[in-house]
């Protein structure tokens, strides 16, 4: 069986270096996926996938690269949707893992939130603040997540 890969929807990802160390600890290859050139260390488990600036085009590409083996990193709810289709485990930056149970009401909740935005000329605010606790939450989530696909060989 392959080894997992972490997939990261990278332009907007505050836990690049949390992931960065889960995944070296569990010797795992990571892909950093953005339309604009980041940062990434000089590492043989890090791979930076520059994709074109269409629109959603980093999304389309994590979602073809997914599979039952794959971690995908992403905060974008109808990506994350598209990547639990492929099989795929599915966290967001907070450490909450997005699944078959909780995508659906995610993706309504979206919907009602960008209709009540758009129909405010002050808006209303957007995503709470990141915090540590969301950063500790991750690095928890990460590594269960890998523990759980190694034992699965």
């Amino acid at each position: 069986m392959t080894v997992p890969v972490i997939l990261v929807d990278a332009d907007a990802c505050p836990v690049k270096d949390e992931i960065y160390r889960v995944a070296w600890r569990h010797e795992v290859p990571v892909k950093i996926v953005s339309n604009s050139r980041l940062r990434v260390p000089d590492h043989p488990q890090v791979e930076r996938v520059l994709v074109s600036d269409g629109f959603d085009a980093a999304d389309d590409w994590i979602a073809d690269a997914a599979t039952p083996r794959s971690i995908v990193v992403t905060a974008d709810i109808l990506l994350a949707d598209r990547a639990l289709k492929a099989g795929a485990t599915v966290l967001a930056p907070t450490g909450k893992p997005f699944t078959a149970a909780s995508i659906g009401p995610a993706i309504a909740t979206r919907a009602i939130m960008a209709d009540l935005r758009s129909g405010m000329s002050d808006g209303i605010g957007g995503p709470p603040p990141f915090l540590k606790a969301d950063r500790s939450r991750f690095l928890q989530a990460l590594d269960a997540a890998l523990v759980r696909l190694k034992r699965q060989v």
